[in-house]
């Protein structure tokens, strides 16, 4: 059974170690190297009420996590927050990443965020739809503006407004 929570400063190494494995083999992030623990923990204490941080775990142990991070320091944006989805490899296409995404934007609402925004790089096919199965709506594409493992990435803008 998977259960979604928030996450706590425990949860850090296995967080790390999901993040880094995204950074060294795929393109869900355009980080080129991965992140030391002292780096997370600064990375981590970004997070709060406001911007929630969460896990899901099967068995206590952490398979995947979901954030809303600041997306501007600039006072308009207090309300609008980036989302950010990552599963461990060996529990992908589980079904964890939906429920954390439905956890993470539920909680986007509880806090009052009004605008959550998610940057896609494209051929990401199975993050796009997972997107868009939380009401998420494309919104553009920039073209070429990451470079991972020797090619130009575009990437797709995704966002959600709450009524």
């Amino acid at each position: 059974m998977i259960t979604v929570r928030r996450a706590i400063l425990d949860d850090l190494p296995a967080i790390t170690e999901i993040y880094n494995d995204a950074v060294l083999n795929t393109i869900a992030t355009f980080d080129t190297q991965p992140k030391s623990l002292d780096e997370q923990k600064a990375w981590f204490s970004e997070h709060g009420m406001k911007y929630p941080l969460m896990v899901a775990e099967i068995d206590g142990a952490v398979t995947g996590w979901a954030s809303l991070s600041r997306w501007s320091g600039r006072c308009a944006y207090a309300n609008t927050a980036e989302i950010s989805v990552y599963v461990s490899r060996i529990h992908r296409r589980k079904g964890i990443g939906r429920q954390l995404i439905r956890e993470i934007v539920a909680e986007g609402q509880r806090v009052g965020l009004h605008t959550l925004i998610a940057r896609i790089a494209g051929g990401n096919e199975v993050s796009i739809r997972l997107h868009e199965s939380a009401g998420f709506k494309h919104i553009g594409i920039l073209r070429e503006v990451g470079e991972k493992f020797g090619k130009l990435i575009d990437v797709h803008m995704m966002q959600k407004i709450y009524p």
